[in-house]
């Protein structure tokens, strides 16, 4: 066969990953980097393991089942994959790819030591390193073992974690393959680890490294603790030496064993400051080659470090990207905390936003960010920035007050520089007054209507131009002076309440009770209507039980061929018209909105139809209305028993009227930007419908993965980068993976934030009290709302909630969020129907198991998890 299944490393640099695999092509640019050693060695391509795997009987239905199989049924995968490792391990190596591998031996000694190592396609790479899911093999001796352990490492690519790890990611076992790289064995003094970046913190300027005595095995495995060190600027910051007390070394004829070490080494430190040192300088040239950070595995032998690997670290956050390379250091909040929207956003969504704020933002791992560092740099500005973050999420002040600990870091500035806080305009200048809300809703009513009539006839690139124009009249309504007036004015009313009560009458959040049953917020309007829709679904069974088993998104045109469907089908249009615009993460434009995907409301539904009576909403409204008014009239009563009772009652009064009149409207500005953005994704989808019509576009949603920029150009072009959009998808399938920080700095560094407190019992979790009261109850742990399952009494465990919860909030006792601060959505509306919660729990939803009973402390701000 003419085919060449071998190379030599020094020829595999530049060669397609789908050939050597990832490691292989790390290996293969790790050799041609000037000053870099690299053990001496061969790539057997993916070619051979195609090959092989060609040859082998039943081998293409014994993959249909392994992709059948469900990733937690544990015992069916070890028993398949077992069996497809030892079908491909009993296969002999053909008899010219053995011949070609034995060649490549020859120079380099035949009867050496070497390690065999899997390099899978899957492997390595810049979004997933999957590192660990297949086998290595050490000083293996003699070319019939080394045709055995290559054998062995195509077999590993079915491990049972390999095969778990690509049906939980979604990756078609057909697309994998597998290379072998075979190198010269080295036997180090030392070896270990270099994360060219902190892997903890993600700070780019801090590299560390693991270090112990021996193979590297010993580290991998877990046997003993390594040393470590922290190098910044060409010095060792920080180092903990470990007690080694054992270490993997090469035994004399193959294979390897675990030995003592003595016990007067066991605490001398596996490397000198200053191999680290240098260490850390050879890491940081192979960083700058593959242009990331990197997680090189190294061996020290004679005082000379070999590298035998390097990928690419996985786990960071990326670093938002400053609009002018300035080479000063910012800091990054998060949007998505904010916003109540963590999850990764598609480009179209990132650049609708970026397009349509009031600020400017910075995107990173599919997320937004805006630079917090001119403000914070000026006294004033940094007073106001860190006042008004702490009210909202404790988490953030704390990270950012750590950040400006630092010595340098944020630069000072005068009061009078750049950067300062917007003039918003002092709330107390507006009157209390019902009719500025009616005003400013009728406004948002008006402005929409008008972008409906005038979008319906732009096609083509005037639809690009319409739309740019249409994105200045989104800001100017969203910056109305009055607008932000009045929302600052229930909040300002909501934080005097709650200052002035504590301080007077000793009560804690007292404004959570005096916002029941607000008026006019249209968040609560939204969860109690579909009460009303499940009172007109109940007295139906035939429609009860067809929605039931609803899968099709055009279930709503079934309805009307069963007894009660016809009002059944009305009544949820007709929520539909209203608020149908709204979904889960709904600031990312490319997420499905609810009149687009009806389905996502009907457990929701379903539960309102089991849990609860005719008339609900009505009597919820109510009952929170009369509790506002009672806790009024209580509040009042006993200020005034106070001394200077009769002012205290008197401001007080004032603030009650304020807070009431104003808090429901919070939610309003909001409401208005989805509605226009529901108007702009429709004509943004016709436009992709044209574009698929004429074969520029494969699908729709391909337009999701462009910039509107980058969507424009397509529609003026007709021409489109496929690639492109295949490489965002990639990029927005990783970024699930990426935890975003609160709060981020140019190095890299994801800064959390701490609760400073000490006033919780032991094991409790600490979040942010948010709305008052105490429950007990299950918790349910629901991440994605059309999976819904809940009964009376419930209490809601999740990651965020944005607006689109709120249906979920009349049919729970209480609420749990990782994600969350005193005025976002799901602290306003959890106040609003009087729920206990606790939001910025971190880890909520890992750390409460679906189903434990827990204990809601929505007063002092922490959860207990009851026996």
């Amino acid at each position: 066969m003419n085919e060449q299944y071998v190379w030599d490393l020094q020829e595999v640099d530049g060669m397609p990953v789908e050939l050597v695999g990832g490691k292989g092509a790390h290996l293969g640019g790790l050799s041609r980097i000037e000053g870099i050693r690299v053990p001496a060695g061969f790539c057997v391509t993916t070619d051979a393991f195609r090959r092989i795997m060609a040859d082998l009987p039943s081998i293409d239905d014994r993959l249909d089942q392994l992709s059948r199989l469900d990733p937690d049924d544990r015992e069916a995968i070890r028993t398949l994959s077992a069996r497809i490792r030892r079908t491909i391990e009993e296969r002999a190596v053909p008899g010219d790819l053995a011949a070609a591998i034995t060649r490549a031996l020859a120079p380099l000694g035949e009867q050496a030591a070497y390690a065999v190592r899997s390099s899978a396609t899957a492997e390595d790479l810049p979004t997933a390193s999957f590192a660990g899911q297949q086998d290595t093999y050490l000083n293996v001796v003699g070319p019939t073992a080394i045709l055995r352990h290559v054998s062995r490492c195509w077999a590993s690519l079915f491990t049972e974690r390999a095969v778990t790890y690509r049906r939980r990611n979604g990756i078609d076992h057909r697309t994998v393959h597998m290379a072998v790289v075979v190198q010269r064995m080295v036997f180090p003094q030392s070896a270990g680890i270099l994360f060219t970046a902190d892997p903890v913190t993600g700070n780019r300027k801090v590299a560390t490294v693991d270090a112990g005595f021996g193979l590297g095995e010993a580290l991998v495995s877990g046997l003993v603790n390594p040393d470590v060190f922290k190098v910044r600027h060409g010095e060792v910051v920080a180092k903990a030496i470990a007690a080694k007390q054992r270490a993997v070394r090469a035994l004399p004829a193959s294979g390897t064993e675990e030995v003592a070490i003595d016990s007067q080494l066991q605490e001398q430190p596996s490397l000198t400051d200053t191999q680290v040192v240098r260490l850390v300088r050879l890491g940081r040239r192979i960083e700058a080659h593959f242009g990331r950070p990197q997680d090189i595995e190294w061996c020290l032998v004679d005082d000379e470090f070999q590298i035998v690997q390097s990928r690419p670290i996985t786990t960071l956050f990326p670093i938002p990207i400053p609009e002018t390379d300035d080479q000063e250091n910012h800091v990054y909040v998060s949007v998505g905390h904010q916003q109540m929207m963590t999850d990764p956003m598609r480009p179209l969504g990132v650049s609708m936003w970026q397009l349509t704020a009031m600020a400017p933002m910075h995107e990173a791992g599919g997320r937004l960010f805006v630079d917090a560092t001119r403000r914070l740099a000026s006294p004033a500005s940094r007073a106001a920035l860190l006042e008004v973050m702490g009210r909202g999420d404790p988490l953030v002040r704390d990270a950012l007050e750590t950040v400006l600990d630092r010595d340098g870091f944020v630069p000072s500035l005068p009061d009078a520089g750049p950067g300062g806080p917007p003039a918003v305009g002092a709330s107390a200048s507006i009157e209390t007054d019902p009719a500025i809300v009616t005003e400013l809703i009728e406004r948002s009513r008006t402005s929409t209507a008008a972008l409906e009539r005038a979008i319906r006839t732009k096609t083509g690139p005037a639809l690009f131009a319409f739309l740019l124009e249409a994105f200045q009249e989104h800001k100017r309504v969203l910056s109305d002076p009055l607008s932000m007036q009045a929302i600052m004015a229930g909040m300002e009313a909501t934080w005097w309440l709650n200052d002035k009560l504590r301080e007077w009458l000793g009560e804690k959040n007292a404004a959570d009770t005096l916002t029941l049953s607000a008026p006019g917020n249209v968040t609560s309007e939204m969860g109690l209507a579909l009460l009303d829709v499940a009172d007109v679904i109940r007295p139906w069974p035939e429609v009860v039980a067809f929605l039931r088993g609803v899968e099709d998104e055009g279930f709503l045109d079934e309805l009307p061929k069963l007894a009660g469907g016809t009002e059944a089908r009305d009544a949820i249009e007709s929520y539909l018209d209203r608020y149908g615009m709204r979904c889960v993460g709904e600031i990312d434009i490319t997420r499905p909105r609810w009149s687009e995907r009806p389905t996502t409301l009907v457990p929701v539904i379903l539960d309102h139809v089991r849990n609860f009576e005719p008339g609900a909403a009505g009597r919820r409204f109510e009952e929170g209305r009369q509790k506002a008014q009672e806790k009024e009239q209580d509040v009042l009563s006993r200020l005034r028993a106070l001394p200077d009772g009769d002012r205290k009652a008197d401001e007080a009064q004032r603030m009650i009227d304020r807070v009431r009149t104003f808090i429901g409207y919070r939610e309003y500005p909001k409401y208005g930007i989805i509605g226009r953005y529901f108007v702009y994704k429709q004509a943004l989808l016709a436009e992709a419908e044209r574009l698929v019509r004429a074969d520029v576009l494969t699908e729709q949603e391909d337009i999701f993965y462009l910039t509107f920029q980058e969507l424009h150009d397509v529609a003026r072009s007709n021409q489109v980068d496929g690639r492109l959009i295949q490489q965002r998808k990639d990029a927005f399938r990783s970024y699930h993976a990426l935890t975003p920080p609160r709060v981020l700095t140019s190095d890299g560094e994801a800064v959390t934030g701490a609760y400073r407190r000490d006033d919780a019992p032991a094991g409790a979790l600490i979040g942010l009290p948010v709305s008052a009261g105490t429950i007990e109850g299950r918790a349910r742990v629901i991440l994605d709302m059309a999976e819904a399952d809940l009964e009376a009494g419930d209490i809601l465990v999740t990651t965020f909630t944005d607006p689109s919860w709120s249906p979920l909030f009349v049919g729970i006792a209480g609420l749990v969020t990782e994600v969350g601060g005193l005025m976002t959505h799901g602290a306003v509306i959890a106040r609003e129907y009087g729920l206990p919660a606790v939001v910025g729990v971190d880890q909520a939803t890992r750390l409460i198991p679906d189903g434990q009973r827990i204990r809601v402390h929505g007063a002092d701000g922490y959860v207990e998890l009851l026996p």
